[in-house]
């Protein structure tokens, strides 16, 4: 961002303030300072005033001009060919020495007398305005013939280009930066005042008409008038020239001049492009997705706001009647919304990406003034709006807190005076308590930490005290630190258990995961610049990765791998989840001297009892599951408090064998169907319980599954636990099997009787008998 100090000085009075201050100012509120350029123009140069200028008698290119520079009459040759156009320049006199240490001296031209040279502003060490001379005009102050043209504020200026960071977007404009100034230096801002010559037309709707379409995510102004002549102002091209912004023709001037000062998004349209069959200007805002404003014109797109605009449908200096657009969009939602479309963008997206000034009537204000000086306007009255009801962020501001962020001690008052001077509302709400109204333009201001921030840098962090650090902690519970006190507590009980912790990327590939079943990231939202080729996409599973690991393990002749990972995984638009996958490959246990070396293998039972130890009860049943990776018929659903939360399954035997890992068992469970809701309080009994195992005959083909559906169902008091303890098949037996079952039995009120446990005994069979067609053995 370049301004310049007579700019800046149109809007906060730096009379006091000198450049060394400025620029020590500049640094320590974060506006950092690249460069700062002071002009200085060279003694003997002149205001002057031609008085004549005829054609060389001996060379088409060059003109002899009179001209008056307060001490006389001055006969210059000069060879510009604007010089004809001219009336005040700047003439440098003889024994000014320029730039380059060139020395104006007497001279003659092709026979010509020159007593001296009409100035381009490069000859000055001004940046360059362009072909030819300066032509001066009351823009830069009264013109006075055979003043020292370095004596005007205006030329004689100190050019600062700041650095600013990303989030500092309300400084894109001379008025945010004299903004952020006047806090600094505790000045007021000068008020910006225009008042509407009588030049109205009618009102703007008798020609003219908004219809919006779609939810609408900008604001938008629109103003109408009608222009004869527009005049050239040194001072608007010699500003814009030191500020690096380039603009075709002097209405764009004015647009690019108004919009630098202001910090408004500005455009100007002819509004033949508007007229529609009844010959009115006919404007359609339409919400084309989120973030994207196309504004329409009959069936065309002319612009997308605050994106671009269409070359043919740009006012020129030539266009009679101009359809003005002033505009404010939230950077944010543009930003994504822009990256997504992949829309073409022109210069003002850079102030629209980072916040514009969303005071629509300053902006316009600013450009109306400069239309009075330069051209001859005449607007329609009113104007044609659109503005979005918007929440402004609001955050509650505590001094003892603001001061113990900061490590001293700031008084309300001075927070409060701070915050107003930058644009922020101020309610107050307690003693020691306001709440902050955060503006628009300052979108990045969402905690109290970022108003924080901006008190320390108004007030500048070299004077703030340093001091000792104090490491000052006080409970914070809630649901963040108990869901990673649960994820502590899951790890250290997986690491009790055998296995060890892996961590991978949340990445993985996608060609594995559409292998196995799994689902995948929706094109639209995949992973623009992947770290590795293999890791080209946010993973579903966390499985792959921990096979890849297994993989890993095995080739370092490892022989039992109990792996677990808690760690998200992402839909297939990103939505994210977490859960709790284990692995276990190989050997069920080292080899020692109980196993004589020879441990067995890792098997479902094994397998099942390992995960209890780290998620605690569950149950199983028939698998729902469907991916490439779980066994045909070594395979089941984790039920946790009657909810279906994972599964858990025997490695599939062909990517056993496309990985070239032993017999393996996997496992993914829900972490969030884990997390400990409550504290469950159960009362105990005093008195004794029994235990009693109940055999009986069934059908070979029920599983416990449905036993265990039927005895889970029962609804007696003194029925505590149920868990079968042995399966008996023989060839005596037939198609039916043999199934003994645990029971504990206790009452909560007395001792047990011998009828008492007869009792539910009894029930229980008659239900096994009538359910399960189960006979005792």
């Amino acid at each position: 961002m370049i301004i310049t100090r007579s700019w800046l000085q149109e809007f906060i009075d730096l009379s006091d303030v000198s450049n060394e201050r400025l620029y020590a100012t500049f640094n320590s509120i974060g506006l950092e300072v690249d460069s700062i350029n002071e002009i200085k123009i060279a003694e003997k140069v002149v205001v002057g005033k031609i008085l004549t200028c005829e054609k060389h008698p001996d060379a088409d290119k060059l003109n002899v001009c009179q001209i008056d520079v307060g001490s006389g009459t001055r006969q210059i040759v000069c060879g510009a060919a604007n010089v004809v156009d001219a009336e005040y320049v700047a003439v440098a006199t003889i024994g000014a020495v320029l730039p380059g240490n060139f020395e104006i001296k007497h001279a003659k031209l092709r026979g010509v007398e020159s007593e001296g040279m009409v100035c381009a502003s490069s000859e000055l060490g001004l940046p360059d305005t362009g072909k030819g001379i300066m032509i001066l005009d009351s823009s830069i102050g009264e013109l006075e013939v055979g003043r020292e043209f370095g004596s005007y504020a205006n030329i004689a200026d100190t050019i600062i280009e700041l650095e600013l960071t990303a989030n500092r977007g309300d400084c894109l404009s001379v008025y945010g930066v004299a903004r952020d100034l006047s806090s600094a230096l505790d000045l007021e801002m000068k008020s910006f005042e225009y008042k509407q010559e009588e030049k109205m037309k009618l009102g703007i709707a008798r020609e003219a008409e908004l219809h919006t379409e779609g939810e609408m995510d900008a604001d938008l102004c629109y103003k109408l008038a009608t222009i004869d002549t527009i005049n050239s102002s040194f001072l608007v091209n010699l500003r814009l020239a030191m500020v690096n912004v380039e603009s075709e023709g002097k209405l764009a001037s004015l647009l690019a001049y108004a919009t630098h000062t202001s910090g408004v998004v500005l455009r100007a349209y002819d509004s033949n492009v508007f007229r529609n069959d009844e010959n009115k200007v006919a404007v359609r805002p339409v919400a084309k997705s989120k973030g994207i404003m196309e504004i329409m014109a009959k069936n065309d797109v002319v612009s997308v706001v605050g994106v671009n605009q269409k070359d043919e449908t740009r006012a020129k200096d030539e266009t009679k009647e101009l359809l003005l657009e002033a505009s404010y969009i939230n950077p944010d939602t543009l930003v994504e919304a822009v990256a997504t479309a992949s829309l073409k963008t022109d210069d003002l997206y850079y102030k629209t990406s980072r916040g514009a000034n969303p005071d629509l009537d300053f902006g316009l204000s600013v450009l109306a003034s400069l239309m009075d000086k330069y051209t001859d306007i005449s607007c329609y009255e009113g104007s044609l709006d659109v503005y979005v009801e918007r929440e402004n962020e609001i955050v509650i501001v505590d001094a003892k807190e603001i001061s113990s962020i900061i490590g001293m001690d700031i008084e309300l008052s001075k927070i409060v005076t701070i915050l107003h001077k930058l644009g922020f509302e101020i309610n107050a709400m307690g003693d020691d308590t306001v709440a902050v109204v955060v503006p628009l333009f300052r979108h990045d201001i969402k905690h109290i930490q970022d108003i924080a921030e901006e008190i320390v840098r108004i007030i500048g962090i070299n004077n703030i005290e340093a001091k000792p650090f104090v490491f000052a902690e006080k409970a914070r519970l809630n649901d963040v630190t108990a869901r990673y006190k649960a994820k502590k507590e899951f790890k250290n009980r997986a690491v009790g258990a055998g296995y060890y912790q892996n961590v991978s990327y949340v990445f993985s590939d996608k060609t594995l995961l559409e292998k196995y079943g799994f689902t995948v990231t929706e094109d639209a939202l995949e992973l623009a610049n992947p770290i590795a080729e293999e890791l080209n996409t946010l993973r579903s599973t966390i499985l792959v990765n921990l096979l890849n690991a297994v993989k890993r393990n095995v080739s370092y002749t490892k022989k039992s791998i109990p792996l677990f990972e808690i760690g998200a995984i992402f839909g297939t638009k990103r939505e994210q989840s977490e859960v709790i996958s284990f692995v276990f490959s190989g050997q069920s246990e080292g080899e020692n001297v109980r196993n004589a070396g020879k441990p067995a293998m890792i098997d479902f039972a094994t397998f099942t009892q390992k995960i209890g130890a780290v998620i605690g009860a569950f149950e199983l049943e028939p698998c729902t599951y469907e991916n490439g990776l779980l066994h045909p018929y070594q395979s089941a659903n984790i039920v946790v408090e009657g909810k279906v939360c994972g599964f858990i399954s025997k490695l599939h035997p062909t990517v056993q064998e496309e990985y070239g890992i032993p017999v393996t068992f996997i496992a993914e469970v829900d972490f969030d169907t884990l997390l400990p809701k409550h504290i469950n309080a159960v009362a105990i009994s005093k008195f004794q319980g029994v235990y009693k195992d109940l055999s009986i005959v069934i059908d070979k083909s029920m599983g416990y599954y449905a036993v265990a559906k039927v005895l889970n169902g029962l609804n007696l008091d003194m029925l505590k636990d149920v868990y079968p303890v042995d399966i008996y098949e023989d060839d005596k037996l037939g198609d039916k099997k043999s199934l003994t079952v645990r029971f504990f039995i206790q009452s909560m009120e007395k001792t047990l009787e011998d009828a008492d446990i007869e009792s539910v005994m009894n029930e229980i069979m008659t239900v096994l008998e009538k359910e399960c067609n189960a006979e005792l053995r």
